[in-house]
């Protein structure tokens, strides 16, 4: 089975940087870049405007009829077509949208969406067209050198009652891949071989796949078959044949990985399945290609007969925004993940407009676009997936760092986008059952599926070692609470939801002038929760994955990188099985829950244990982990019944 495997010891440290960048946002980089001037007028830039919805109401409408049995709409989704008739911009005001371009020299395409137009030309005539110098700036802590406009855009008058928002006249921000690793520990904490307890508490007689290994840290796709009771579906021949999925991420990849990973584990998949779109030119080759190498593994490894469509882009907000805008107006996969996101927060104007107010959380176009994106792929009946972070319920931690020194950032409860739109379905973590030690102190066990956050192993460390000598706040699966989206109806009756906390602010500790507070967070409001479904994510009882440019096979990765494709290829397998698109599954699984909760045949198994170092598990809906886990065969059997959600 794995005999075609060098195994090999992950000893990359964990990474709780932005890749290149540690503090790889305007929100971050605020109070410490130098302003260079302005940018090369000549130098070149691809910038996205996203045309505003006709009758964004009736959509959200139509959306909701799509997945509502006894609605005339009930399952008929929209071509793309049909999309841009019925919602998309008019012809007349596409005309002058393009003829504005035109006149300052700029090169536009329009998608078939008629929401999505990509323009082309240099910085000085995008400066020009939007009565904005964009600047060049030095980030003081990273010496990373960006350009964005150094006052607000002038939306010409051509374009206010059309554009909504406009993307890539900065190249600040960057997005991370939510994908870590075990840590790195000093040899007096020498890490014993966990053990997989999973087993003796799912049992099924359908619990054996051939291509799992059992060991935590060593998962495979055949385990979260095992764990999440997917078999059944295989041995009725499912297998994704008929259906396409979709990955879009920030980097470029060699599809042999992915292939390697399938044959090295013994899973016989469709071949040449892997259809690779280099969207604005693609995305770099280095700059995260074991995440694109885990999303394609681990989708096409649960649906191993389905297509695979890898929309890759370079890591830009515009182009992380093209890269779904064309996956979407292709509308050729049933269903699209990504493992790549960023703090809600940053897209918020008090971080990124200047003289804007510090409780200004209102947005400055980024989630307004994504937005629309995400409605268009529900109205069609694609299912998109997002994971939800890596760092807890503290989402901005694991890029900014927390504390209360100069140069230090505060922590305040936050969640990452794209995972918290109301569209998008956020996956969120846990940890599967086992048993750990480290050094020669004594085993621990984890006896239930819990919600992942590493304060159980920070616990055993200030137990075994002393308070300090390992730090590993706040890795956990991401979950909270949104400061920008209202919850959703399909929330309203879930038991756990809950609002934000009072008093939460993002405040920095400058060195020279002492805090300042950059953000204050609404209190008490009710926005959307996020997570939506948890499966595992813990690297403690991660997985193998194969990356040439990580050095071939290694275990031990993990986050809610796992998850998001995971239910992409999960949804796959429901698609072939129910014969049809399944379309925005949040609607859908939450009235599940709220009607038939947790037991022997309900689709969904709770989390009652664990935390992400703030919200625990429960046997309800938690920002811990969601509804919780699946049973994806009596989610399955749902789906084909006659009730048929």
């Amino acid at each position: 089975m794995l005999a075609t495997f060098r195994r090999t010891t992950l000893t990359t440290a964990l990474t709780l940087l932005l890749a290149g960048a540690s503090l790889g946002s305007q929100a971050a980089d605020a109070p410490q870049r130098m302003d260079m001037g302005i940018a090369p007028s000549s130098q070149s830039v691809n910038v996205t405007l996203m045309l505003k919805l006709r009758d964004e109401a009736g959509l959200e409408r139509f959306i909701q009829q799509t997945v509502t049995p006894g609605s005339p709409n009930f399952q008929k989704f929209l071509s793309t077509a049909e999309f841009a008739r019925r919602y998309g911009a008019t012809d007349a005001q596409i005309k002058r949208v393009q003829r504005y371009l035109a006149a300052q020299g700029l090169r536009s395409e329009v998608l078939a969406n008629h929401v999505t137009v990509r323009v082309s030309g240099s910085l000085g005539q995008f400066a020009s067209a939007f009565r904005a110098p964009i600047h060049n700036y030095r980030s003081l802590a990273t010496g990373k050198v960006f350009h964005r406009p150094a006052a607000a855009l002038l939306m010409p008058t051509e374009l206010a009652d059309s554009v909504v928002a406009t993307l890539g006249l900065s190249n600040e921000s960057t997005y991370l891949s939510h994908r870590i690793t075990t840590p790195r520990l000093p040899q007096t904490m020498s890490r014993l071989s966990g053990m997989n307890v999973m087993g003796a508490l799912r049992s099924t007689a359908a619990a054996s796949n051939p291509t799992a290994t059992g060991q935590p840290g060593e998962y495979t796709v055949g385990d979260v078959a095992n764990f999440y009771n997917i078999n059944p579906l295989y041995q009725r021949g499912i297998s994704g044949a008929g259906s396409t999925v979709a990955i879009v991420t920030l980097a470029d990849f060699d599809p042999a990985d992915a292939e390697a990973y399938w044959s090295g584990i013994g899973l016989a998949t469709k071949p040449h399945r892997i259809e690779q779109i280099h969207v604005d030119g693609g995305g770099s080759i280095n700059g995260g290609s074991g995440e694109t190498a885990l999303d394609v593994e681990q989708a096409g490894g649960l649906a191993p007969f389905a297509d695979v469509l890898v929309y890759d882009a370079p890591n830009t907000t515009a182009s992380f925004l093209n890269a779904f805008a064309q996956a979407v107006s292709d509308n050729r996969a049933d269903s699209i993940s990504t493992s790549w996101g960023l703090p809600e927060i940053y897209n918020f104007a008090a971080l990124n407009v200047d003289g804007a107010k510090v409780d200004d959380t209102t947005d400055v176009g980024s989630l307004r676009a994504f937005h629309q994106i995400f409605m268009e792929a529900a109205a069609q009946g694609q299912s998109v997936f997002a994971a939800s972070g890596d760092s807890g319920a503290y989402d901005t931690v694991r890029g900014l760092g927390y504390g209360t020194g100069p140069g230090e950032f505060s922590a305040p409860l936050t969640v990452d986008s794209p995972a918290s739109d109301p569209y998008i379905t956020a996956a969120g973590g846990t940890t599967t059952p086992f048993s750990f030690a480290f050094g020669s102190n004594p085993v621990a066990s984890l006896t239930q599926e819990s919600v992942w956050g590493w304060s159980y192993l920070q616990n055993y460390f200030d137990t075994y070692y002393g308070a300090g000598a390992i730090d590993l706040f706040s890795v956990g699966g991401g979950g909270g609470v949104s400061s920008y989206w209202r919850r959703p109806a399909y929330q309203f009756l879930t038991l756990g939801v809950q609002a934000t906390e009072n008093h939460q602010s993002l405040d920095y500790n400058d060195p020279a002038a002492g805090p300042t507070t950059l953000l204050k967070l609404p209190n008490h409001f009710h926005g959307r929760n996020l997570p939506d479904i948890s499966l595992n994510a813990d690297p403690e009882t991660g997985y193998l994955v194969v990356s040439s440019t990580d050095g071939g096979v290694t275990s031990g990765s993990g986050g809610t990188s796992f998850v998001a494709p995971q239910l992409n290829g999960i949804t796959a397998l429901l698609r072939q099985s129910a014969g049809h698109r399944i379309g925005l599954w949040n609607p859908q699984v939450y009235f599940l829950q709220n009607v038939f909760g947790y037991g022997r045949y309900s689709p969904f198994n709770s989390v009652n244990a664990g935390d992400n170092w703030f919200y625990h598990g429960a046997p309800r809906y938690t920002p811990g982990a969601g509804i919780g886990t699946l049973d994806v065969e009596n989610l399955d059997l749902f789906l084909r019944s006659r009730f048929r959600f």
